[in-house]
């Protein structure tokens, strides 16, 4: 609830502002400044939760840069013996203690940070050592060509180590990389790549053609998951293949007549099989490297269901 929006109830008017109902926090102030136009007992605000400089929880109709459980990339503004000081566009500046940072911040910095909340104070707080909040790898938390959003973290030697949805480390590599990025720049991606050790490659763009390959690897790595086997036909809902694939019923159709006529899968009235011996992405690469050919194309039916 700290550190987060909410929608609270107005219980309560006084001078300096408005009461609402924080349930087992109590009654949470509202600010006259923040008090939105025509805002009555008994009407719901959508209100975010922090401690003031009195270590009061407070109501804010302000959004700051980056909640509880986020990454924002934030200036630091001052340092003292308490730590660091960043602006995050509320009124109280961000704490980022001593023993979460690295290196230690200088003021006029901007660092990149993920925002918690203090187990004993239950103040929001942020720290700059991310690894102590990110996953290195993806346990099935996302598919292939899905839509991320993307946190520039650092520049490395292979391309850009970036924060994936606030939850997970990534890599854009070099190459993938159509214009220059800047430190702690947000910008909308895709995953390109989950590796057998779960290390996540993401692009910036997906062309029609890569678009499709990659959905079509990620459909190879579901079945693979699920016993070479998933419930899903040409009379499936949009929704029901968004729920096991997360992609739409256009791609996933398109990307299930790839597998057809490459003879990875087969097309049963219960759903998609999996053939015996397909390769993985990698050496279906290098088999492609070592035997490299010209090929006539195939024709597939239009509905590879059967019906013509």
């Amino acid at each position: 609830m700290i550190g987060q929006r909410n929608i609270l109830k107005v219980i309560k008017e006084v001078d300096f502002g408005l009461y609402l109902d924080g349930g087992k926090l109590g009654e949470i102030l509202l600010p006259t400044r923040y008090v939105p136009a025509n805002c009555n007992i008994g009407d719901d605000v959508d209100v975010f939760l922090y401690h003031d400089s009195e270590d009061r929880v407070i109501a804010t109709t302000e959004t700051p840069y980056a909640m509880v459980n986020e990454c924002a990339y934030l200036k630091c503004i001052a340092t003292n013996q308490a730590g660091a000081f960043l602006n995050w566009g509320l009124m109280k500046d961000l704490l980022v203690p001593f023993n979460q940072q690295k290196p230690p911040m200088e003021e006029g910095k901007s660092y990149v940070v993920h925002l918690y909340l203090d187990d004993q104070s239950s103040r929001v707080a942020a720290s700059a050592k991310l690894d102590r909040f990110l996953f290195q790898d993806s346990d099935d938390d996302f598919k292939i060509g899905q839509e991320v959003s993307l946190l520039n973290a650092n520049k490395t030697d292979l391309g850009y180590k970036v924060i994936i949805n606030h939850t997970h480390w990534g890599l854009l590599h070099e190459q993938r990389v159509s214009r220059p990025l800047r430190r702690g720049e947000r910008f909308q991606g895709f995953i390109k790549n989950i590796r057998d050790d779960g290390k996540i490659d993401v692009a910036m763009h997906l062309n029609t053609r890569e678009k499709l390959d990659d959905t079509a690897e990620g459909i190879l790595k579901e079945l693979k998951l699920n016993a070479n086997f998933l419930p899903l036909t040409d009379k499936s809902s949009p929704e029901e293949i968004f729920s096991y694939l997360s992609m739409s019923k256009g791609l996933f159709k398109k990307a299930i007549g790839t597998l057809y006529k490459k003879k990875f899968i087969r097309l049963e009235s219960d759903g998609i099989y999996l053939n015996e011996g397909v390769p993985s992405s990698e050496e279906q690469e290098s088999k492609a490297t070592k035997h490299a050919k010209k090929t006539s194309p195939r024709s597939i039916p239009k509905d590879v269901w059967g019906k013509k």
